[in-house]
């Protein structure tokens, strides 16, 4: 009995530090990757530091979640290096009252990211196994704000439109005319184009009325988006 209650202990210990270990490195990742690369939209920042991104990949590579870089989830899908997520997310501007569409759940952690900011998220996986383990991990964590959709991204989600921010976290050719309809005016969608496995153009799409405005902000490189 006594080893047992050791035992017990012990892994209490252990777990304990290895939660205070990932809180460090959260931190450390906000300051250094973030921060000091300009990122300064406080609510943004909030999330970043918030949400337990070593929950979001696969549990080998845990200890890696918080490295400056993208990292493999399974089905040839990855996500985003932190700095991306930021910045995507910092590009919309999000507030509180708005309801936000993402395109591409993967594990769910850029939805869960805003989630943090806003009133509704919106997030479609065209791969029914990630869609679905998004979906599970986000309703544990009480993620009762997001809807995690199976489908093709291309289309949206034109039943909850329009939307105040759109998010693309995979590379299209074009930006699908869909998502351009299913933004409101005054609204912002932030998506990678270019040619699969080249090097992208992050792109800011803002809608005012019948005109639509495009910036090209950084070159990126991001999975292919997938189509039915």
């Amino acid at each position: 009995m006594k080893s047992a209650t050791v035992l017990i202990l012990f892994f209490i210990m252990l777990t304990q530090g290895y939660t205070q270990n990932f809180e460090r490195m959260r931190e450390n990742m906000v300051r250094q990757q973030i921060q000091n690369r300009g990122i300064d939209h406080q609510a943004t920042l909030r999330a970043m530091r918030n949400v337990e991104r070593h929950l979001f990949v696969p549990r080998g590579q845990q200890r890696r979640a918080y490295d400056d870089g993208p990292m493999p989830i399974g089905y040839g899908q990855t996500i985003s290096q932190p700095y991306i997520v930021a910045y995507m997310t910092q590009l919309v501007n999000p507030g509180p009252k708005d309801r936000v569409l993402e395109i591409g759940a993967g594990s769910g952690y850029q939805a869960a990211v805003l989630a943090e900011i806003v009133d509704k998220v919106y997030t479609i996986e065209i791969i029914p196994e990630l869609g679905n383990q998004a979906k599970q991990l986000l309703e544990s964590l009480n993620y009762d704000n997001v809807e995690v959709i199976t489908g093709d991204g291309y289309f949206g989600h034109e039943k909850q439109a329009p939307y105040d921010a759109i998010v693309v976290t995979a590379a299209a050719e074009y930006i699908p005319p869909p998502l351009i309809a299913q933004l409101r005016d005054g609204g912002k969608m932030v998506i990678p184009v270019g040619s699969p496995f080249l090097v992208q153009t992050l792109m800011l799409v803002e809608k005012h009325g019948d005109k639509i405005t495009t910036t090209n902000l950084m070159p990126v490189r991001f999975v292919p988006f997938t189509r039915r």
